[in-house]
This record gives structure tokens, sequence and C-alpha cells, in this order.
């Protein structure tokens, strides 16, 4: 493991023998506490994953739309060398080459932001939901503090994962705490109203 990832796995370690427990927490104060996975629940919930799945494809499909105007820039080039240099016929062809280029770097850029904008209204509008479905249990069931937590298993096989493993804040939880599944099915409900009811607004 490279120098740095040693020293990272050495400061969590550091960190989290100096935190206090969250059972204490729980004994000391009387609140009542759960934990929530996000990053799970941006993974695996079927209606997220298909606005992620949409904006990939929207990718793929502009991928083939860039393959092909490459290929006409690439065939301008090589007639631009047909032409004598400094004859009218080389400099027309020699602005059109530059043109196509500049255009095409455009549409580039402007594709990159369009991607990257709708990926981040998905995590931006989607994590909104995930927060109104935790406030919604927490206040059912009378829940002081929700902690996000990681459920994910290390792997001694990639480094990166074994780093995130040791910055885990929680160490342990009781499964009774984790509220990720109920804020699965909140999303499901949203998703639903919202598919059933596309012109307005989704109401719990």
């Amino acid at each position: 493991m490279r120098l740095i990832g040693k020293a990272a796995i050495a400061m969590a370690i550091v960190t989290l023998t100096a935190m206090v427990p969250v059972s204490a927490l729980a004994d000391d104060t009387g609140h009542r506490i759960a934990v929530v996975d996000v990053a799970y629940i941006f993974k695996n919930h079927p209606g997220i994953k298909a606005q992620v799945s949409k904006v990939e494809n929207d990718l793929k499909a502009y991928d083939g739309q860039l393959q092909a105007k490459r290929e006409e820039l690439k065939q301008a080039a090589e007639r631009l060398k047909t032409f004598k240099v400094n004859s009218p016929e080389y400099a027309a062809q020699e602005e059109q080459v530059a043109s196509m280029e500049s255009k095409l770097r455009l549409d580039m850029a402007r594709k990159r932001k369009e991607l990257a904008d709708a990926e981040a209204s998905i995590y931006f509008e989607n994590y909104k939901l995930i927060a109104n479905g935790v406030k919604f249990l927490a206040q059912h069931y009378k829940i002081n503090l929700v902690l996000r937590y990681n459920s994910e298993d290390m792997d001694l096989a990639q480094g990166d994962s074994v780093i995130r493993g040791v910055m885990k804040n929680i160490v342990y939880h009781d499964d009774s705490l984790d509220m990720t599944k109920g804020v699965m099915q909140y999303l499901d409900q949203t998703f639903n109203k919202t598919a059933a009811n596309p012109g307005g607004a989704a109401t719990r």
C-alpha cells in the first residue's frame, strides 16, 4: 500500500479511538438514535438508478454522434492535404477545418456541462427526498438523531475500500437502528406518486 494510504489509515484509527461510542451517547442523554446508509440508497434504489441510466444512455448516444463528427473532421483535414498550400482552395478548406474543429470543441464543452448538470440535479433532488424520508421516519418514531453510515464491507484487495472502512464514523450498530429500508420504501411511495401525477409535486 502507498505511504499516503498507510498514513490515512493511521489517522483514521486515531480519530475513531477518540470518538465517544454512539451507545454511550444514547445512555447518557436518553435520546433515540438511528442510522441510514445514504450511499446504499443512491446505488440501489430503482428510481434513482433509472435516472442515472438515462444520463449514461444520453452520454453513450452522444459518444456515437461525437465519433461521427470526428470522422467528418478527419476527412476534411485529409482533403486539405490535396490542395496546394496558399491556393484559394487550400485557404477555403483550411477555414472549413478550423470552423468544424471549433464547433466540435464548443459542442463537447456544452454537452459535458449539460450531462454534469443533469447528474448534479439527480443527486441534489434525490438527496432532498432522502432527507425528507429520514425526517418523516424520525418524527414518526420520535428519533432525535440520525447518523449517516456506510454498510460497505472492506475488501483487502482494494486499498480504497480498506481506507473507507477504517474511516467509518460508526464501528458498530444494532440492526434495529438502521432505517435505510424504511427510507427506500418512502422513496418508492414518492416516486410512485410522482409517476401517477407527473404534473404536480409528490406529497406524503
